[in-house]
């Protein structure tokens, strides 16, 4: 499993104007190429009067699939760039449609590739992106006496994310921790409770947290 991995906050769209052409970016996950078909035909259907709908996409956990298509602008002007700002942003199982409805004034090669590139580029910036850290949930069984210092060394350490806490005659505590730093983390509340708990391990998941990645 990945460490970590990039991907888009959720799924999107986000329309500019160049020269009076519009580019409609749509950013999708999807999991399969199959899904990315089966939204780039929903996307055509729905925009069917569009000069252009230009697609791009990422599959994988190292981007091992990567497709592209100009649907009929000039060859290398559209879903060449387009593909080139996943890759660059180091994105994970995305897709980018580019609708263009044309406005009469021909962009050339450059200003196509300038186009559509800054269409995904500026949708990925207005959407956001996350970081999904591979991380261990770690169960931590406390007494009430030793409850405020656990709770206070998690307000103090933010890369430690409390996930749940629940009471009955001890407080047992969740808590989210990259999985590389597991055994810090033991180590460090060993130290502060005087080994004064009970620890077992939960999921392993990813947790996905917003960044400025540009």
């Amino acid at each position: 499993m990945l460490s970590n991995y990039y991907t888009i906050k959720q799924d999107g769209d986000y329309e500019i104007v160049i020269k009076k052409s519009s580019f409609i970016c749509h950013l999708r996950r999807i999991e399969s190429e199959e899904e990315a078909k089966e939204i780039i035909q929903q996307i055509k259907k729905e925009h069917w009067k569009a000069n252009h709908n230009c697609v791009a996409y990422v599959l994988g956990d190292k981007q091992e699939i990567q497709r592209s298509s100009d649907d009929g602008e000039p060859s290398g002007t559209a879903g060449v760039p387009m593909l080139e700002v996943l890759k660059v942003k180091e994105l994970r199982n995305v897709l980018a449609v580019v609708t263009r409805y044309f406005g009469g004034t021909k962009l050339g090669a450059g200003g196509l590739i300038r186009a559509y590139s800054s269409s995904v580029s500026e949708a990925i910036e207005h959407i956001g992106l996350v970081e999904g850290k591979l991380q261990q949930e770690v169960i931590v069984t406390v007494d009430y006496a030793t409850h405020g210092k656990l709770e206070h060394f998690l307000t103090n350490h933010p890369e430690y994310t409390l996930s749940d806490t629940s009471f009955s005659d001890t407080v047992t505590l969740h808590i989210m921790v990259d999985e590389a730093s597991v055994t810090t983390f033991e180590e460090s509340i060993t130290n502060l409770l005087n080994a004064q708990f009970s620890l077992e391990k939960g999921i392993l998941d990813y947790c996905e947290v917003p960044i400025n990645k540009s």
